[in-house]
């Protein structure tokens, strides 16, 4: 799966001359968290989130009247609060590459580019979205977590014995065990009876049952 297939295209844009009271209502009438700044040319030069527009309210502002407050805010402008050094994306690159950046940076979203110019944006919102599709959220079955021997065809044991059973893996992840050479697994197995399938499951040397539940 790559970023293109699960970022937001044509994603709402403001200029750096816009104040940051207009970025704001504008943010909040279309329910957007994060907001590329274009200049004329449609280059991007910065970024908004509703962090950084909570962060550029003024600390006297509360001292103030409504109507200083609204003019007082009206002369503060994108331009001077905007993120500058932005992290961006190519549309190709895999999902989990993008998660990775995301995290690491402790970032909500990257900007998507084609040829220098954006495209797209994909959010944090967004990879919880794919990470609930991967793991098929949204379909009934047997969830199970198993922990097996982190050697070569220990996969392919447990989706062999699943298979005797007549299931259907809808969904499947791997991540570390704490315990060292093992690895853990999530899966999503429709058409087969809970009891059946632990109980198959459970005759396999090495594979650890940790937790199994309808979902």
């Amino acid at each position: 799966m790559l970023v293109k297939e699960r970022m937001t295209l044509h994603p709402l844009t403001m200029e750096p001359t816009a104040s940051i009271t207009e970025a704001h209502r504008y943010m909040k009438e279309n329910h957007i968290r994060h907001l590329p700044i274009v200049d004329s040319k449609g280059k991007m030069v910065g970024l908004i989130t509703r962090e950084t527009l909570m962060q550029a309210m003024p600390s006297s502002v509360t001292t103030l009247s409504i109507w200083e407050m609204n003019y007082a805010l009206n002369k503060v402008k994108v331009r001077d609060v905007m993120v500058r050094d932005i992290i961006t994306v190519e549309e190709d690159m895999p999902i989990e590459q993008a998660a990775r950046i995301m995290t690491e940076n402790k970032i909500g979203c990257l900007p998507v580019m084609r040829n220098g110019s954006l495209v797209g944006i994909i959010t944090d919102t967004d990879m919880l979205s794919t990470l609930m599709e991967l793991m098929g959220a949204r379909q009934a079955g047997v969830r199970i977590t198993l922990q097996a021997p982190d050697v070569p065809g220990a996969l392919a044991k447990i989706t062999a014995a699943i298979a005797e059973q007549g299931g259907d893996i809808a969904a499947c992840g791997t991540y570390p065990a704490e315990e060292a050479l093992k690895f853990n697994v999530v899966l999503r197995v429709r058409h087969v009876s809970q009891g059946d399938l632990v109980a198959r499951l459970r005759e396999l040397e090495e594979v650890e049952v940790l937790d199994v539940r309808m979902g």
